[in-house]
């Protein structure tokens, strides 16, 4: 059954292949996320298994078209490995539940162990599953057209790519659904029987090739026109004719890696090129979008606070007097310093060495503050008074930004009373008077701030809209109906916004530059994606940049120096029409002209020898 000119049977793998990278790209934008939230693993162990997952989804193909080819056919490899790809997402899921082992039900799982390990075995087999159907789907889709379809097969592959940037781009946003519209279809099919691996042969016939011309590698042995011909002797003449034009392409895919070690790093949507110069354009594409992610990533670092390192301590101070408050800070080696602090106000964060000393005045004697307790690598805030006598309190700041879009949040009691202090619906307990809260993590938006003192007043305001990634301290300096906030900016929120990464999504979108590859060109083709996440994990582990924004600028500079490599490689390709070669063949996989030479008593091989060397 037919519409509109094309087999309604694509419809379904058009469908399928969609929810599959629908369902694939879902579960791999959350996957860094979940290593590092869930299971706790700091950044560099959480990139080595993301990548080395990847890298696995993409060396898989070539065992998906040895079992399509050889023993299942391409239907069943699909059916059959697509149930391994949902029991392990399934598994996936299941590790991802922390009350399987939370036996104290505190949110927080007991046995991190085992959810490593389901976590593991979920990956291995959805890295079996994608990586098996990869190779199989789009020719089984090919399968579906007669011969004279060619239009309409070549139009297939353009929507079937739209179908995988659809899924990709949606999983994102989109939960992930059941793969089950393929086998709805199953009865539309055409199926091909397995003929044979191609990718055996091909791998035979060359390993023949190397191995006889290495025989007769004598200089009285007479040259061949090209080194594949040492295989004649065995293979015939059609085969060797299509690997010589499958080894011209596969050369062509050296320098692609470097483009899959980039690409890999940022999103998946792209165009189908018409020429292969449009190749090394889309790689120049990447480079550039590189360049821009590095110019985001230093907009984004000049916002980041700057910690202490393990030898320092950062002080900020509070005033929560009546009076200017002087802070004089007395470093081991000068100059010293001396800040001066308005009432319900705070200082910028002082960078001192453990050794240093403080002391505070109101301007009638001075006030000395130790650091003799505090550790090195950390952020304090002192809070000074002058009501009742000269008093302090300290507390231990948070010392990175916080992550997720959250905002920390904390209080400070400038009350003669207890309080308790309710935001929205979490309750951060009773707080004593010239006292902090702990934090909460408050996300984007203005929250509901309620307080209640332990004299029965109650007061309730709306806080300022929070941005994200920001944290502050919270003055409450009085309960009534008029209460107002006094807010002190420990990390400033981010304010860079998402749009500026949209030019780089769309440079390295029109970087990606696929092209519609059988068997052997397919697996080779997502064989350099997997090298590609595998040069990930060697050039970052072995650079050691210290900075995001240098890394992108390393990945731009190698990916603009491989693609003049390849931009020369492909000035001397020269394109040959498949179907132009093969009609050169009998059904035999014999040249006609040589049959045409024997029927006229011609021995093959006979005239001057091509003198062509390897």
């Amino acid at each position: 059954p037919s519409c509109f000119g094309y087999p309604i049977s694509i419809f379904f793998i058009v469908v399928n292949e969609f929810c599959e990278r629908f369902s694939y790209y879902g579960m791999r934008a959350v996957l860094v996320l979940y290593f590092k939230y869930f299971l706790q693993w700091d950044n560099n162990l959480a990139t080595v298994v993301y990548h080395t997952f990847v890298a696995v989804c993409y060396l898989t193909p070539i065992l998906g078209a040895i079992v399509a080819d050889s023993w299942l056919g391409k239907f069943k490899t699909i059916i059959y490995l697509s149930i391994v790809y949902a029991i392990g997402q399934v598994v996936m899921s299941v590790s991802a539940i922390h009350d399987l082992t939370d036996g104290n039900r505190d949110g927080t799982p007991d046995n991190l162990t085992l959810h490593v390990a389901l976590s593991m075995i979920g990956l291995i087999l959805i890295a079996f599953g994608t990586g098996g159907i990869k190779p199989c789907v789009a020719a089984f889709g090919g399968d579906q057209f007669e011969e004279s379809q060619d239009k309409q097969r070549s139009r297939f592959f353009s929507i079937f790519y739209l179908s995988i940037n659809a899924g990709s781009l949606l999983s994102t946003i989109i939960t992930p659904i059941l793969r089950v519209v393929f086998v709805v279809g199953s009865g539309m099919y055409k199926k091909v029987s397995p003929q044979g691996n191609i990718m055996v042969q091909v791998f035979k016939c060359i390993s023949f090739a190397i191995s006889n011309r290495f025989r007769n590698r004598s200089k009285s042995i007479p040259k061949r026109e090209h080194w594949m011909d040492w295989a004649k002797e065995k293979y015939d003449d059609l085969l060797i004719a299509q690997i010589k034009m499958v080894v011209k392409v596969l050369f062509l895919y050296i320098p692609l890696p470097m483009f899959w070690a980039l690409f890999d790093q940022q999103g998946a949507m792209q165009i189908q090129p018409d020429q292969m110069q449009r190749m090394t354009v889309g790689m120049f594409f990447a480079a550039m979008a590189f360049v821009a992610a590095a110019l985001v990533q230093v907009s984004i670092d000049k916002t980041l606070p700057t910690f202490p390192t393990s030898t320092q301590i950062q002080v900020k101070v509070i005033n929560l007097g009546t009076q200017n408050l002087t802070v004089n800070f007395r470093e081991t080696q000068p100059p010293n310093f001396s800040t001066v602090v308005d009432p319900l106000q705070a200082g910028d964060y002082r960078a001192l060495q453990l050794s240093s000393e403080m002391d505070v005045n109101y301007g009638n004697g001075t006030y000395p503050l130790s650091f003799a307790n505090l550790s090195g690598g950390k952020r304090y805030t002192f809070i000074i008074s002058n009501q009742n006598g000269l008093s302090s309190n300290l507390a231990e700041d948070i010392t990175s930004k916080p992550e997720q879009g959250s905002n920390a949040i904390r209080f400070i009691n400038n009350l003669q009373e207890r309080i308790n202090i309710t935001v929205d619906v979490t309750s951060l307990g009773e707080i004593s008077p010239f006292s902090f809260s702990n934090y909460t993590m408050q996300n984007l938006g203005v929250k509901k701030i309620k307080v209640i003192t332990e004299t029965g007043k109650s007061c309730t305001v709306d806080s300022m809209k929070f941005g994200f990634g920001s944290s502050y301290t919270i003055i409450i300096n009085e309960c009534t109906e008029s209460m107002t906030l006094k807010y002190i900016e420990d990390i400033q929120p981010n304010t860079i916004h998402m749009a500026l990464q949209i030019p780089q999504y769309f440079l390295i979108t029109i970087g990606e530059a696929p092209s519609n590859m059988k068997s052997v060109l397919q697996a080779g083709w997502l064989l350099t994606v997997a090298v590609g996440n595998i040069i990930v994990l060697i050039v970052a582990g072995a650079a050691g940049l210290g900075e995001q924004w240098a890394e992108y600028v390393l990945f731009a500079a190698l990916l603009v120096a491989v693609c003049i490599i390849f931009a020369v490689m492909a000035y001397f390709y020269t394109y040959v029409d498949p179907a132009e070669i093969e009609a050169q063949f009998d059904s035999d996989g014999n040249k006609k002209k040589e049959k045409e030479k024997e029927a006229l008593g011609y021995e093959i091989g006979d005239g001057p020898q091509s003198q062509t060397k390897m």
